[in-house]
């Protein structure tokens, strides 16, 4: 029998912060209906993270991607502005730019997989008129340097918070040093609520476009909110437990998804750069309730992600293996280099049925993503490209135990 039979499964992704609480939620929400749109809970959860956040406003949506549309289009921008972004991103970035007919223009990575300063004093033009920066896997970017450059520039900065609820740098929450943030609340966020996301600005001009915009957009069907309640339940009762079977629980999930039972993290649309009619909408009650419930459990999320990654650390210090920063990194995923990374993660997987991180694979995930439609040609950005070669992510939530890192340590030491 292979060790891919005898080992139960780890797993990075599959709506990770998921606990047995969550799932019993999202099973009695699926059978109250009345509570899908209407309700309470979006208030309390955007009264919580104006507290959580020391943040003036804060606007609920039903994704990042919808929540960072909501940022651009609530600045007016003429068409065919520049907006400066980071390579080795996902494409949930790169779209919203493009829907509202904009320039997204690619900024090289750095070694720690935040931007390349000195890359981009490079790229600001007289055109350029926003820079997103992204603090990836929870790693705080080098804000000071950046917002000396915006603030000699004119540019609006927004930070792209959807790895990094909580982070901080030189003790003030990362969303709070530009002029707008997004957050995430998707399947493997640091919260989570399947599909969610949050906007905010302590700018009162911007504050009231976005409450005008949240209003705007309206909410997503009563179909696509079943769909993303359904989606912790059939992970829990079926796919995972299902995923020590060979590959049953990947064909289940993967039917599941073309029956519509389940949605995907990101649409075919998506990787082509087109918007699906589900994109931009308000976050509906019953998905506010989900990640008010996991909110409320983010100091014990983030709290145990730096214990697991502490591990890692002592473990895999003085090896080949390339650890990210600590800099009050919350960390998401505990992003590590390898120059086998993508052979390592087909090793874990199909001989230890362990489910390693891919972000980010691509330039701009996920993979199958047409770098064309983003408007990125190779060559743009060598060093994200490069990033995109040679790294992997190993998991840190709250389902992770010490056993489980274990198992993750000893399998990488035969690469270290």
């Amino acid at each position: 029998m292979s060790k891919h039979n005898i080992f139960k499964p780890i797993s990075i992704s599959l709506s990770p912060n998921v606990q047995k609480d969550d799932v019993a939620l999202a099973l009695k929400l699926s059978f109250q209906p009345w509570k899908w749109k209407k309700g309470n809970a979006v208030k309390k959860l955007e009264d919580n993270f104006k507290q959580y956040q020391s943040t003036k406003y804060a606007f609920s949506f039903n994704s990042g991607r919808s929540s960072l549309f909501a940022i651009l289009k609530a600045l007016h921008l003429e068409k065919g502005s520049d907006v400066l972004l980071q390579a080795f991103t996902c494409n949930a970035v790169s779209n919203p730019i493009l829907w509202m007919g904009l320039n997204p223009i690619y900024v090289d990575a750095a070694d720690e997989f935040n931007i390349d300063v000195e890359d981009l004093k490079r790229k600001i033009t007289s055109k350029t008129k926003v820079l997103i920066i992204q603090h990836t896997f929870g790693l705080a970017a080098n804000i000071d340097e950046v917002i000396s450059i915006v603030r000699q520039n004119n540019i609006t900065l927004i930070e792209d918070c959807a790895h990094a609820l909580g982070a901080e740098y030189h003790g003030k929450k990362v969303g709070t040093f530009g002029d707008a943030a997004f957050f995430s609340f998707s399947r493997d966020k640091v919260i989570s609520c399947v599909y969610g996301g949050m906007a905010t600005t302590n700018n009162d001009e911007l504050g009231r476009k976005l409450e005008q915009l949240q209003k705007e957009f309206g909410q997503p069907s009563l179909f696509w909110i079943k769909q993303q309640l359904l989606h912790p339940i059939i992970l829990h009762y079926i796919i995972l437990p299902a995923y020590n079977l060979i590959d049953l629980g990947k064909i289940f999930l993967i039917f599941s998804q073309w029956l519509h039972l389940l949605s995907k993290a990101v649409s075919w649309q998506e990787k082509r750069g087109q918007r699906p009619d589900y994109f931009p909408k308000a976050l509906p009650n019953a998905l506010a309730a989900m990640a008010l419930h996991q909110f409320k459990k983010l100091d014990m999320f983030n709290a145990h992600r730096q214990k697991i990654a502490e591990f890692y650390y002592q473990e895999l210090k003085n090896t080949v293996f390339g650890l990210p920063e600590k800099n009050n990194n919350i960390f998401l995923r505990f992003a590590i280099t390898h120059p086998k990374a993508h052979e390592i993660i087909y090793e874990a997987w199909h001989k230890e049925n362990i489910l390693l991180g891919d972000w980010y694979t691509s330039v701009i995930a996920p993979q199958d993503t047409q770098l064309d439609k983003m408007a990125y040609k190779q060559g743009m950005c060598p060093n994200a490209e490069n990033l995109a070669q040679k790294t992997l992510n190993l998991p840190t939530h709250i389902n992770i135990s010490m056993e489980d890192a274990k198992r993750v340590v000893n399998f990488l030491k035969k690469y270290a």
